[in-house]
């Protein structure tokens, strides 16, 4: 089944690419294989320097690379063009730090000489998701890279032609044939790529199913996983808030890359004094964002990704209102071409149905009041999720004991939850384990070996 790229602004199918038969998988399981020999001997600053060109030349690049990103998946070409730059950033910051973070590590032991090195492991397979189509395959590949293993991409089938981009650009930087790869993989061929001796890890960014099923072969081939998976995060404002701050992040937090995102706040949690006021500014704050097409500068909320994703949505909020919710704002899908979906604000929702049980991946926020911050970390950890988490307080008191309550693995003080590269990227529960970014993330896939000399 052919890789299709459609336009979710308007509906239009705009290319397709033939995935790979088996002769194709195993012209890249050779050529990774190949290539993993000679780049695990690269020096450390050889590699820096082929990574920093390929940062250079997406930074040459912005606008194109970001209108193809806006075609493919929809969003805003504004969030696109910060896409590329964050990309750019982060292979910066990897060729500057990777060989400081793997340093060998001296330990004081009866022997002459003891200690750790973190040596590569060979080829990665990376089955990413289509949200964040170059951030999410760039934020695994520069560490990967860096420490000396190879990667092979198995991208999400609706983002092709961003696929097909990653593909080209490290060997358009001078990386060696088979240091990175992109594979039109199908699905149901994931599990012998995992089976084969010349795979030796996997990560995998996308939905909680997805997630099991690859542990799960992972696991039989014995293999390490590392696993980024969706999240319901938590935004708490606590007593001492300061609104005029609060609602302009809030939007934000809820709207980013049109709601589809796994760190996007979904759940505002406030306390009771403060809720009338949040509550009425949020909803009138998220009725005016403008919803549009999404390459036009005025527009901060652009369509869902696909129309299956926009029934969903639909489906989720349709079952809150039945069961006795209210839509502030918002509540319904927009009618007209392509996948739009409006900014909408739910109150009163029961916490069985659907949206007060489920993800939610769009701009639909749900707003739940608490008596107090006790109360507010109580209910943020109900999810099985644990992503991401944020804070909104003056008082450092309400700030600390959220930092320490809240069950994710990463949590923000009166900021949106964001990744960058210097912090360690994951979650707990049902959000998967493991870590991207920052020294922890580079660790995940080499040999942690200890040495010892008498």
């Amino acid at each position: 089944m052919p890789f299709q790229s459609t336009n979710p602004t308007t509906g239009e199918v705009l290319a397709t690419y033939p995935s790979l038969d088996a002769a194709g998988i195993e012209r890249v399981l050779a050529t990774a294989h190949d290539a993993y020999g000679q780049w695990r001997a690269t020096s450390f600053a050889d590699r820096a320097l082929l990574m920093t060109r390929a940062a250079e030349l997406i930074e040459s690049e912005v606008p194109v690379i970001a209108e193809m990103m806006t075609s493919e998946m929809g969003k805003t070409f504004a969030a696109a063009k910060g896409e590329v730059a964050k990309c750019a950033m982060t292979m910066r910051y990897y060729a500057e730090h990777a060989e400081a973070m793997l340093a060998p590590e001296v330990v004081k032991s009866s022997g002459s000489a003891a200690g750790i090195r973190f040596d590569p492991i060979g080829a990665v397979l990376a089955i990413m998701p289509w949200n964040f189509p170059l951030w999410q395959a760039v934020r695994f590949a520069a560490p990967t890279l860096m420490a000396g293993n190879v990667g092979i991409l198995k991208h999400a089938p609706n983002v092709p032609a961003c696929a097909e981009f990653l593909g080209t650009l490290f060997r358009r930087a001078g990386f060696p044939e088979g240091v990175f790869q992109n594979a039109f993989i199908e699905v149901e061929d994931i599990e012998g790529v995992l089976a084969d001796r010349r795979i030796a890890a996997v990560t995998l960014t996308g939905s909680e199913r997805a997630g099991r099923s690859v542990a799960e072969s992972a696991g039989r081939q014995l293999k390490k996983c590392v696993l980024e998976l969706g999240g319901s995060d938590p935004f708490i404002i606590g007593e001492s808030a300061v609104m005029d701050d609060v609602i302009p992040f809030a939007v934000t937090a809820r709207i980013q890359n049109n709601g589809q995102s796994c760190i996007a706040a979904k759940r505002f949690i406030v306390v009771a004094s403060r809720a009338e006021e949040f509550t009425s500014r949020f909803a009138a704050a998220m009725s005016e964002a403008v919803v549009g097409n999404p390459m036009e500068a005025p527009t901060v909320v652009g369509p869902l990704v696909s129309a299956a994703q926009r029934e969903v949505l639909t489906a989720q909020v349709n079952d809150a209102l039945q069961q006795g919710a209210r839509a502030l704002c918002g509540g319904a899908p927009l009618e007209g071409p392509g996948f739009f979906y409006p900014p909408t604000v739910l109150v009163d929702v029961p916490p069985t149905s659907r949206a007060g049980s489920e993800e939610l991946f769009g701009p639909v926020a749900v707003v739940r009041v608490v008596a107090n911050l006790d109360e507010a970390i109580a209910v943020a950890n109900e999810t099985p999720w644990g992503l991401g988490g944020s804070i909104w307080s003056s008082d450092q008191r309400e700030v600390d004991a959220a930092l320490a309550g809240i069950e994710a693995g990463m949590v923000f003080a009166n900021a949106v939850v964001a990744s960058t590269p210097e912090l360690p990227f994951g979650g707990v529960k049902n959000s998967g384990f493991g870590r991207e970014l920052s020294s922890y993330g580079i660790k995940e896939f080499v040999n942690v070996k200890a040495y010892y000399q008498s």
